[in-house]
């Protein structure tokens, strides 16, 4: 936006009384909205998590019908066509389809977010209503808002007793250990240590640092195009439960080209022997961050893990080494 421009927007302080209560129906609905796309998003996989977001989208149409009414009592029933995006500085809601991209503590994070917001409108908004029943009302909602979370916990303690609350918590966690950690980890694995061969064997074989970042460069980023592509190629996630092919894709092909880039990156320095120490420095730290990230997210046994990921880098690394330097 250029400053000084208007935006088309009007400002919270100019809106009618009639406006606000307009834009107060219009935010109702578009919260239970987003409470019923999280339960639906949530039945399959939490479904304790799921009843809790429904009884909170009901509490939001309670809301809705009391404002309604308000609104027929003082103006009748034609209700001005309002937003949350026709009013500057207002606080917006993220677009539906991104909950695709939420997990289920982002979306209790989220939740009780809009509950903070909703409290914060309906305060200044009772703050400006010159109607007594209209001021109770706003005021009433305010409190309701702020009693959410206390509300969401009471569901919470309804729906999701310790047991399953924890196996809902087990089920988030090995969704994102199958969706991001296992195809990031193995991209890491394959960046790290596919690239060590020619990077280091371009490095003793010319010992010019310029030629080596980008034969570095090159095989990092196909790897990373490669890797990407194969992982969101081979599985749709249906069956295996393993989540979205993109998001898999991306995090095998981001971490495929880190891994690569991580020792060609030392090779913008000029002086080779320099360069060289640091990229071995570099690939050391990698390969035991993989170690850990084995350890830590797949419960691969630590020894074992070294065993795989140190030794077979160690190999890789010799045999680069041994025919650039022949």
């Amino acid at each position: 936006m250029i400053p000084g421009v208007s935006s088309g927007r009007r400002r919270f302080g100019d809106l009618s009384e009639q406006e606000v209560l307009a834009l107060a129906i219009s935010n109702e609905e578009d919260d239970a909205r987003i409470y019923r796309q999280y339960a639906e998003r949530l039945r399959e996989e939490f479904p304790s998590s799921a009843k809790v977001f429904e009884e909170m989208a009901v509490e939001e149409d309670e809301h809705r019908r009391r404002l309604i009414e308000a609104h027929q009592r003082r103006f009748g029933d034609v209700i001005p066509l309002i937003r949350r995006e026709h009013v500057s500085g207002f606080y917006a809601r993220n677009p539906i389809w991104l909950i695709e991209n939420l997990g289920l503590e982002r979306m209790r994070s989220e939740a009780s977010e809009m509950e903070r917001q909703a409290e914060q409108f309906y305060r200044k908004a009772a703050d400006r209503s010159t109607d007594a029943e209209t001021r109770k009302l706003l005021g009433d909602l305010a409190a309701a808002e702020a009693g959410h979370n206390e509300l969401a916990g009471e569901l919470e303690a309804r729906y999701l007793s310790g047991e399953a609350r924890a196996e809902e918590d087990r089920s988030a966690h090995r969704q994102f250990v199958l969706t991001w950690v296992q195809p990031g980890l193995a991209g890491l694995m394959d960046g790290s240590v596919s690239t060590l061969a020619p990077i280091f064997a371009t490095a003793f074989a010319t010992q010019n640092t310029h030629t080596t970042f980008l034969v570095g460069l090159a095989a990092s980023i196909g790897a990373g195009i490669s890797m990407g592509f194969t992982e969101a190629a081979s599985d749709d996630g249906e069956l295996s439960g393993r989540g979205s092919p993109l998001k898999r894709g991306i995090a095998s092909g981001v971490m495929t080209a880190l891994g690569g880039l991580g020792h060609a990156l030392p090779y913008l320095i000029p002086h080779f022997w320099t360069a060289t120490i640091i990229a071995m420095v570099v690939v050391f730290v990698e390969l035991w961050a993989i170690v850990w990230i084995q350890n830590r997210f797949m419960e691969t046994p630590f020894l074992r893990a070294t065993f795989q990921v140190v030794l077979g880098g160690a190999l890789v690394f010799a045999a680069g080494a041994l025919i650039g330097g022949g």
